[in-house]
């Protein structure tokens, strides 16, 4: 276990190596490059020339990639030039990213309550009506683009029905005591609870949004997962046994059937924490991804790196945990 725990390291050091590569690359390869991005349209030549010495861009290109490196190690990636001018980007990020995590993780909560139950009805009920309906719903799910999801559920529940908040993480005047920066836990752990069911409230229609495409991933692999586990011989064994269903469905289908979905399951939960774009804009939550789009439109290109490699760090450890998670589980993985 440890053998493969070092060697997966090792691949993670490597892909964060090979990412901040491309990411120094981009930078400069950007239209005008991070002085224009800085100084704008309206820059003399003078002004480009200063800057440029002030960051270093004059000196030869092995020296600005290490320092660029020295950089991110330190966590100093430099001011904000358009999503919050004059905040430092590392705390721009901070500041984000609970909203994401708590958006993320009540989609993935909806998402898996719902496909792992469904998919094993679905494999149990193969070619019937309700199999069919299903797969139906999950392809339907897939098809459906996100924002136009989010803007049909904020239409007909927040303006139409008037049952849920359009936007925003609170509503005005409901301030409540910050912990975390998940609003939803911090009610909990104080006590606030119109705090906690406001925060509620708010991230139902964003996250019914964002769970949408994990849930009919999620379901499609369960499905396909418990019925090639159903055509195992032991499950036929046990069946003939005269194992109660049960139990079978328990010890021997879905313990068995679970192991890609882990997979699958933390492939998405990355997918999610790496900032949900179309659905934080659709309902004007502060996270990382309305704060990635608010980055390409004001080409703030110091916010973006921050974004680009916390989001990657955040996907390749995830992953880790997943992988460290899937070897326990089948020790043949070890192996690989």
């Amino acid at each position: 276990m440890l053998g493969y725990l070092i060697r997966r390291i090792l691949q993670m050091l490597l892909a964060l190596g090979v990412l901040s590569i491309l990411l120094f690359a981009w930078l400069r390869l950007l239209p005008g490059g991070p002085v224009s991005a800085l100084l704008g349209d309206r820059g003399t030549d003078e002004d480009r020339a200063n800057l440029e010495a002030a960051l270093g861009l004059d000196q030869p290109i092995y020296v600005q990639y290490l320092k660029f490196m020295g950089r991110i190690f330190h966590g100093e990636f430099g001011p904000s030039t358009g999503v919050r001018p004059g905040y430092d980007a590392m705390e721009i990020f901070l500041d984000r990213l609970p909203a994401t995590i708590e958006l993320s993780f009540l989609a993935m909560l909806i998402a898996v309550s719902l496909a792992i139950p469904l998919g094993y009805l679905a494999a149990s009920k193969r070619g019937r009506l309700l199999d069919n309906g299903l797969i139906a719903v999950s392809l339907v799910g897939v098809a459906i683009p996100v924002f136009f999801l989010a803007f049909v559920l904020k239409y007909y529940f927040a303006v139409k029905l008037g049952v849920l908040p359009p936007s925003g993480r609170n509503s005005i005047g409901i301030e409540g005591t910050r912990v975390t920066g998940m609003f939803l836990l911090d009610g909990v752990l104080t006590g606030e609870w119109d705090v906690a069911w406001d925060a509620a409230r708010h991230l139902i229609l964003p996250a019914l949004a964002l769970a949408t495409i994990p849930f009919a991933v999620i379901f499609r692999i369960t499905r396909a997962s418990v019925l090639e586990v159903l055509d195992e011989d032991y499950v036929r064994t046990a069946r003939a046994k005269g194992l109660t269903s049960r139990v079978l469905r328990g010890r021997h289908v879905l313990r068995n059937a679970l192991i890609p979905v882990v997979t699958t399951i933390g492939l998405q939960i990355g997918a999610l924490l790496s900032g949900a774009v179309l659905t934080e804009r659709v309902f004007n939550v502060r996270g990382l991804g309305q704060a990635l789009a608010l980055g390409f439109e004001t080409r703030d290109y110091t916010v973006l790196q921050v974004l680009v490699m916390m989001a990657a760090l955040i996907y390749i450890v995830v992953n880790l945990i997943v992988d460290l998670t899937y070897a326990f589980i089948d020790p043949r993985v070890r192996l690989g």
